[in-house]
């Protein structure tokens, strides 16, 4: 059995957030309360001003495994994902070959089950990402991908889209959407405006993803299809997805930590770290973002953790890949940016960051209760520490906050009852 002992226990799918112990025995947490030392405990861990909340969950990562596994592969992602506190995260099937067929989903989810924490993998929506013939989405559910996306790419067609909520709905299995149209993009990454002007690159509008949020919250309703609007970044998308909400669609919201922390104006300063699709916006819709958080409309706080090499992010910002990592700084950049700034207090970060997505995706983890499954995060939300290239467990280091310091250290992740990370 594991003690520990002296924390600040925060679990909001039960609304606890008091000093507490927690008792882990065989993989479960055994019970919540006040317990002395002993000798019955294999390990005690002091965690007296610290945090104990549930280990984090992150619905969108890329591990870039199969096929592009000099970027990151499951075994470096998963340890980068415990270095930021996360014990369950659902990979997307953007990868070489595309996560389409029953073959690949059997041979990665057989790696996974190796590893120290929770990986999940989603399954393409399309075949070969190509947005016209729907995949074989029975046998992917029953052969055990979590979810369905063509992340990294819009699936333009309505008709197919449609389709594919409506096999999403009678399965009752998520399904997630990257909302850019291509047509309105003149080049993908920047913001189109005064910051790409300056960079001499076309850019890509808040248009593109406004126009298809909308289409796909109609669709959405119209299904009845549980839909996640990924990697939200304009405020008039937040606004349509509010309206929608209202309406009774199934439509729920993410946003990463660089899009609630970052202006498009980081581009001029960080260059293609900076790069990201959607891109960084306007200091407005950031706002927007963030007030989407405060009152709900935005229901979670994933990464779109994107490993890319540093030769490729060195290219010239028009070559250079989008994308950036964000596993080891996601917990830091919530307490810095929103929960010490007084938008989200930390029971609220948290909510977003554990049990919204666990049910989202029908997870059996998010919570701190005695019965549960002993997955947990012990932090620091006071001390800070500098972003730092070496530091990283990813395979990359392709981040815009490099040197920055942040506030939220973590201490341990725990998972099923092991300790698979110690600072």
């Amino acid at each position: 059995m594991i003690l520990i002992k002296d924390g600040r226990v925060v679990d909001p799918a039960s609304g606890i957030d008091e000093a507490l112990d927690v008792v882990i025995d065989n993989g479960t947490i055994k019970t919540l309360g006040k317990f002395p030392k002993s000798d019955e405990y294999e390990r005690i861990i002091d965690a007296k001003g610290k945090i104990v909340a549930p280990g984090l969950v992150d619905i969108h990562v890329h591990f870039r495994d199969p096929g592009l596994t000099y970027k990151e592969d499951i075994v470096t992602g998963a340890a980068a994902a415990a270095a930021g506190g996360f014990t369950t995260v659902v990979c997307m099937a953007n990868t070489k070959p595309v996560v389409d067929s029953v073959e690949t989903l059997s041979e990665l989810l057989g790696r996974m089950k190796q590893l120290p924490i929770h990986v999940l993998s989603a399954a393409a929506v399309t075949k070969g990402f190509q947005g016209k013939e729907i995949t074989d989405m029975r046998s992917l559910r029953a052969a055990g991908a979590a979810g369905f996306t063509d992340d990294g790419i819009p699936i333009t067609d309505s008709g197919v889209l449609f389709a594919a909520m409506q096999l999403a709905k009678e399965l009752d299995v998520p399904i997630s959407l990257h909302e850019e149209d291509p047509a309105l993009i003149a080049s993908p990454g920047i913001n189109q405006g005064a910051i790409s002007r300056q960079l001499g690159v076309g850019g890509a509008p808040a248009l593109a993803e406004e126009s298809l949020v909308a289409r796909d919250c109609m669709l959405a309703l119209r299904s009845g299809a549980k839909v996640d609007i990924q990697h939200i970044s304009s405020g008039v998308s937040v606004d349509v997805v509010r309206s929608m909400k209202k309406l009774g669609a199934s439509v729920y919201a993410e946003v990463t930590p660089q899009h609630f922390s970052l202006t498009e104006q980081a581009a001029l300063e960080r260059g293609a770290l900076a790069k990201v699709n959607p891109p960084l916006r306007t200091e407005a819709d950031r706002y927007a973002l963030i007030r989407g958080l405060k009152d709900g409309t935005i229901d979670f706080i994933a990464t779109d953790h994107a490993p890319h090499s540093r030769e490729e992010k060195a290219q010239p910002l028009n070559k250079a890949p989008s994308g950036m990592i964000g596993l080891e700084t996601a917990l830091a950049l919530g307490i810095t940016n929103l929960v010490r700034k007084g938008h989200l207090t930390l029971l609220q970060l948290l909510e977003k960051m554990t049990i919204n997505p666990a049910r989202f995706y029908g997870l059996d983890c998010g919570t701190l209760q005695a019965g549960a499954a002993a997955d947990l995060v012990i932090f620091d939300e006071r001390e800070t520490w500098v972003v730092e290239e070496d530091k990283f467990r990813s395979k990359s280091c392709n981040s815009p906050f490099l040197g920055m310091e942040l506030y939220g250290t973590v201490h341990y992740t725990i998972c099923g009852g092991r300790v698979v990370f110690e600072a």
